[in-house]
């Protein structure tokens, strides 16, 4: 009996569950010379593409292609349906969160979360203080991740509110399974999700500012070298408008203009994928070549709109992460539909002793931390590395929570040695405008380690296309 919940398979055995029934009959026709080929050529359309990953560091090579796998992760819609209210409310409590901590603070003197919690936060930006922002909306994007553990329950590990990344991939995902298997499309009634880019640049448009009828919409990179710079490209060029970097863009008349053969054209919404820290060397940091000098105060005057907002940092801290149901039941008078992954937060005494004691069995993480960096997976470390973590959590323990190892579920996946189950996670997106949108779907990521719960591709991890499945 596996100590995890298998996607595909019931009761630890071969009883497919019902919405993979369909699948697995087809998968039992397929030789394996047919599935090594459909791979390959995935692998060769995704790399003649240019659909890669950079990553840092990487003696072999600066960019990749993300492994993908031709098994999908089906979701039913009654699971789906549950999971996307609880997203909903995520979300739309966090943006009320956000505003109210750079306006009246209310969270903070109800007493529900510490005030040195978010002011000395290092993603709070005192800069947004009493600033307006169009529909006082703040993440107009959101990565949420979700794991399911036990006996199927869904927890959200992550909230993504700065720069969330990964969506390209969803898509191309998808479009490589139509390409690839037809024939599984005309079997299954499942939920598209193409029409993401329409969606979204809709909600972008939906956040100009005040008497702007028909907006000017850029997406804003840092640049060909920036680890998804494919993304930013790719987002760019499927809803059909500009790609910009800073140097493209200037400011005159507390207005934002971008450089174009036909003179400057007015900007007015940016979706930007550049951090807080680099987009006004006159606002932030000074030797910033990546972004736009004044463009915080045109910002701060409500005459353009930044999606994400600057800011929004402090809401996905992990430090904040352990607040999220209060901040639901404060804000919304509602209990969370999607429990958080129970937290230990290693600025309290009695959390750190529990930690310290239970570190093997623990995943530890920095509270700013990302991509799977800054983290021990205490189950899959050796002694020296608990020791060495051990030391950086009682030198700093407010920089760390930890959280019990989650038995992630796990997805068939080919893997060299043919089918196997792996770790998976997903990241659905949500939009937010003048409504809450979201198409049915994500991107599920997969860790092709064997036993491994690092689903991040930074880290090796792969992706599979998401199906919900509306029959």
């Amino acid at each position: 009996m596996p100590n995890f919940f298998d996607e595909m398979y019931a009761d630890g055995a071969k009883n497919v569950r019902d919405h993979y029934l369909e699948f697995e009959a087809w998968l039992a026709t397929q030789s394996a010379a047919t599935v090594a080929r459909k791979r390959a050529e995935a692998d060769l359309i995704f790399r003649r593409v240019g659909i890669t990953f950079a990553v840092y560091g990487n003696e072999a090579g600066t960019e990749r292609v993300i492994p993908f796998d031709i098994i999908p992760r089906m979701i039913t819609a009654k699971e789906w349906a549950h999971m996307e209210a609880g997203l909903i409310q995520r979300v739309r409590t966090l943006n009320m969160f956000i505003h109210d901590i750079y306006h009246d603070q209310n969270i903070v003197k109800a007493g529900i979360i510490p005030p040195e919690q978010i002011f000395r936060n290092a993603q709070y930006r005192p800069e947004m203080q009493g600033i307006s922002v169009a529909s006082d909306i703040y993440a107009h994007i959101a990565g949420v991740d979700i794991v399911r553990a036990g006996q199927g329950e869904f927890y959200v590990l992550e909230d993504n509110l700065r720069v969330p990344s990964g969506v390209s991939y969803m898509l191309e995902d998808r479009k490589m399974m139509m390409r690839l298997f037809p024939e599984l499309f005309a079997r299954h009634q499942v939920a598209p999700v193409e029409h993401y880019p329409d969606m979204l640049l809709d909600n972008l448009r939906s956040v100009a500012p005040i008497g702007v009828n028909d907006p000017t919409v850029v997406v804003m990179t840092p640049g060909m070298y920036n680890s998804a710079y494919f993304e930013h490209a790719f987002l760019a060029q499927q809803m059909g408008v500009e790609l910009v970097e800073g140097q493209d863009l200037f400011v005159n008349d507390n207005a934002v203009y971008m450089r174009t053969t036909r003179g400057p054209k007015r900007v007015d919404v940016i979706y930007r994928r550049i951090d807080d820290d680099y987009m006004d060397p006159l606002a932030f940091r000074a030797d910033s070549t990546l972004g736009v000098p004044g463009l915080l105060s045109v910002y701060r005057s409500g005459r353009v709109t930044l999606a994400n907002a600057i800011g929004t940092g402090v809401a996905d801290d992990k430090s904040i992460y352990p607040f999220v149901p209060d901040m639901i039941r404060f804000y919304l008078s509602e209990e969370p539909i999607l429990n958080n992954v129970p937290t230990y937060q290693c600025r309290k005494k009695s959390d750190l002793s529990y930690v310290l004691a239970n570190l093997p069995e623990l995943v530890v993480k920095e509270v700013h931390g990302a991509g799977g960096y800054g983290m021990l997976v205490g189950p899959a470390s050796s002694k020296a590395e608990i020791e060495d973590f051990r030391q950086r959590i009682i030198a700093r323990p407010d920089g760390y929570i930890a959280q019990p190892t989650l038995a992630l579920s796990a997805c068939p996946t080919f893997v060299d040695s043919g089918i196997a189950p792996r770790h998976i996670d997903l990241r659905p997106f949500v939009l937010s405008g003048k409504t809450i949108s979201m198409v049915p779907g994500g991107l599920t990521r997969v860790a092709l380690k064997e036993g491994s719960l690092v689903v991040n591709s930074s880290q090796g991890g792969g992706t599979k296309d998401t199906w919900i499945l509306e029959n």
